[in-house]
């Protein structure tokens, strides 16, 4: 039984081995396709018989072995003249499809096509049709006008411009076709015009390509080819789409002065060696996302007319965007920036921005560069929730490189999304918790409500996203309510109402606080703020103590009095709009948010005081004292602004003289010292004879210059760089 079981287990082994001995070369076959050998019989037979593809002619030779190497030299030269004088016959243009070919050797496009003037104004040659002689034009036209700037800029200009030769151009009119084509040395598309379709996708190409000065009329396709070596492509157009999608490029690759008018594909591209993309002209969109940079990549100069895409891209060397102009985002979500990215001069346009969401960054390893004061103006991040350590390592590369006002930029922006996020709390919808109605009423349908109460009832949901794990909840319905739904554990509706109560009170103090003083990022704009409280504070001092009464005897102040303090209210006052609405994000909301704090309580104050009317004694003394013994610039930081009881020490205040010229500046200087602790005089109120309402109106401002005062000195231990620098790395 056992020799029975041994024999049979011995014959499926022989049998395994058989079958893998001989499946293996036929399985290989299948892979790699049989080439034939070109000769010229058979060159010339192909020549004769083109295959129809698209209305158009192609010469077939798919899967064919070319030598074309210099000891082959014969074959070579007959290759090259044979297939010339067939492409450039009159009529309809005819195309070379040399896919899955194997090349040895050199393969130079450029003796393929057609030589023709190109710069100058000679007439084309009447085998080009019409549409082929306008793409010609076009850029015959472009090139001239840079050659004769060019010429207009040299210090010496040339001797005689008409004796040199006219430049010219190859141009291949039918369509290439190299897919999985393998060239063992330099493919050389040089100073080529292609008029029609360039399909090379999966070319390998170990020894590099030379693709300087050419022109790519319609879209050109080099997807996951494979670059051996050095690809040049100075000073190329593409004026159609180029697709260099999942490309590997292992050797340096310049793509200097070039210029792509649509869509440029680079998805999935790996650059082993350094890139050069300098002074490129991208007039389409960029599309570089899950890029990976082994080397240096260069950037600089260029011109971002439509939005760059670096999504999950790598950067493991600099990223160099020095001197770029972007007029649409840039989009980095996701990228890995493992040295340094310097975003140096670079212009940025009114639609244009670093989106940075999710960027992979540490500070201690690694920078990002740019300009003072714009750099962190132009960083964007939509959410907080999963950028909370992004946000703090920027923070720490702008503070390490000194750029203080762009570390503060982006904590303005770490708050704004902390405030957004809170307001968010108040006032969404918690799906765990929310019935069926209330979750209709923000925009699900009763279905979508349904299977949302049925799914948290077997888990809750932890974020907001989870919402797209239904097969009944689209993007479209997600992207319409994610602002207006929270996914928070389920409380008792008393505990709930407690916790958005202090959530809405921590809402409004940071809302205040960005909006006075940008969470203590802008001097300028607290300053602004402070001239123009001081102003409004000084006309309802004055009006409250020089506009008493008019019968029997009237309380009044004189006429070029009532002129100068408002004169010198709109003064302060011009000066503190211009700094706000220079500084300030909203600078109306800035305003309305000052309008709700400092103006209906004086006024209402005010107001009280004119209906119960003033009968006290001294009436026809002013309320206001000034210290007698000196007169000079004092900062009060500790000063309270009634006088003290004490007789002895009130002797030495005196009223402010009504009948003075100047006397209407004291009602400023007392309000510069009750808000800003600073002023010319040590002004204050008397504590006889004085109505409660006034007292009250003093106070007022007081207690609101102590926290103007607490904001100004924060703002600016965060705006002075030695100071900073001092608190955040003692």
């Amino acid at each position: 039984m056992r020799s029975k079981a041994l024999a049979c287990l011995i014959s499926i082994v022989i049998s395994w081995l058989t079958f893998f001995i001989f499946s293996t070369p036929a399985i290989a076959a299948i892979a790699q396709p049989d080439r034939t050998p070109l000769t010229l019989e058979l060159l010339q037979e192909r020549l004769r018989s083109p295959i129809p593809s698209e209305g158009t002619r192609i010469l077939d030779l798919r899967r064919m072995e070319i030598d074309l190497r210099p000891e082959n030299s014969a074959f070579r030269d007959q290759f090259y003249s044979l297939l010339q004088a067939n492409l450039q016959r009159p009529g309809a243009p005819m195309g070379l499809d040399l896919s899955y070919s194997h090349i040895e050797g050199d393969l130079t496009i450029s003796k393929l096509g057609l030589r023709a003037p190109f710069y100058d104004g000679e007439a084309l040659s009447p085998i080009f049709t019409p549409t082929e002689q306008a793409q010609l034009k076009r850029d015959r036209r472009r090139l001239y006008r840079l050659s004769t700037l060019s010429q207009s800029l040299l210090i010496t200009p040339a001797k005689d411009t008409t004796l040199t030769a006219p430049l010219q151009i190859t141009v291949f009119r039918g369509s290439l076709k190299l897919m999985q084509a393998r060239v063992t040395g330099i493919a050389d598309f040089s100073n080529t015009f292609f008029l029609n379709r360039v399909e090379a996708q999966g070319t390998q190409l170990p020894a590099g390509a030379n693709l300087t000065q050419v022109r790519f009329s319609l879209p050109a396709s080099f997807a996951s080819a494979n670059f051996g070596r050095d690809v040049q492509l100075r000073n190329s157009i593409f004026f159609g789409k180029a697709d260099f999608n999942q490309v590997q490029f292992r050797g340096n690759v310049n793509f200097q002065g070039s210029e792509f008018q649509t869509t440029a594909n680079f998805n999935q591209a790996v650059f082993y060696q350094p890139a050069n993309f300098v002074r490129v002209q991208w007039q389409g969109n960029a599309d570089f996302a899950q890029t990976r940079w082994r080397e240096q990549v260069q950037f600089s100069r260029g011109k971002f007319s439509q939005s760059l895409f670096l999504t999950d891209a790598t950067f493991e060397k600099s990223a160099i965007f020095r001197d770029a102009q972007f007029d649409r985002p840039a989009n980095l979500r996701g990228a890995t920036i493992l040295d340094r990215a310097d975003f140096s001069y670079c212009t940025f346009g009114r639609n244009a921005y670093l989106n940075v969401p999710g960027l992979q960054f540490d500070a201690d390893e690694a920078k990002i560069f740019g300009d003072p004061g714009q750099i962190g103006r132009v960083i964007s991040v939509p959410t907080l929730s999963g950028n909370e350590n992004l946000l703090r390592e920027l923070i720490r590369n702008f503070r390490r490189l000194e750029q203080i006002s762009d570390a503060n930029q982006i904590d303005y922006l770490r708050q704004q999304l902390r405030s957004r996020l809170l307001l968010q709390q108040v006032i969404g919808t918690n799906l765990n918790s929310a019935s069926s109605d209330q979750l209709q009423r923000i925009g699900f349908t009763l279905k979508q409500a349904n299977v949302i109460v049925q799914r948290r009832d077997q888990q809750p949901f932890r974020n907001r996203t989870e919402l797209l794990n239904l097969d009944e909840i689209g993007i479209a319905t997600y992207i319409n309510v994610r602002d207006r739904i929270i996914t928070t554990e389920p409380l008792p509706p008393l505990l709930d109402a407690w916790n958005r109560t202090s959530t809405a009170i921590s809402w409004l103090g940071l809302s205040l606080l960005l909006l006075l003083s940008r969470d203590g990022t802008s001097f300028w704009l607290i300053f602004g703020i402070g001239l123009v409280t001081v102003a409004y504070f000084s006309i309802l001092f004055w009006i409250s103590d020089r506009w008493r009464r008019r019968y029997p005897k009237p309380i009044l102040p004189t006429l070029e009095e009532t002129i100068w303090v408002i004169v010198l209210a709109t003064v302060l006052t011009v000066l503190g709009l211009t700094a706000i609405f220079q500084t300030a994000d909203r600078p109306w909301i800035t305003l309305l948010s000052w309008s709700i704090v400092a103006v209906p309580i004086p006024l209402l104050l005010l107001l009280l005081l004119y209906r119960q009317g003033r009968y006290h004694p001294l009436l026809e003394t002013s309320y206001f004292m000034e210290e007698g013994t000196l007169r000079q610039l004092r900062i009060l930081i500790g000063r309270l602004p009634t006088i003290p009881r004490y007789p002895l020490f009130r002797e030495r205040y005196l009223p402010i003289p009504w009948n003075k010229r100047w006397n209407w500046l004291n009602y400023f200087d007392f309000s510069f010292n009750n808000f800003l602790r600073f002023g010319f005089n040590d002004l204050r109120m008397r504590d006889e004879h004085l109505p409660s309402l006034i007292a009250t109106l003093v106070w007022y401002q007081w207690t609101l210059g102590t926290l103007y005062i607490a904001l100004l000195l924060w703002t600016l231990s965060r705006t002075i760089p030695g100071l900073n620098l001092l608190i955040y790395f003692k």
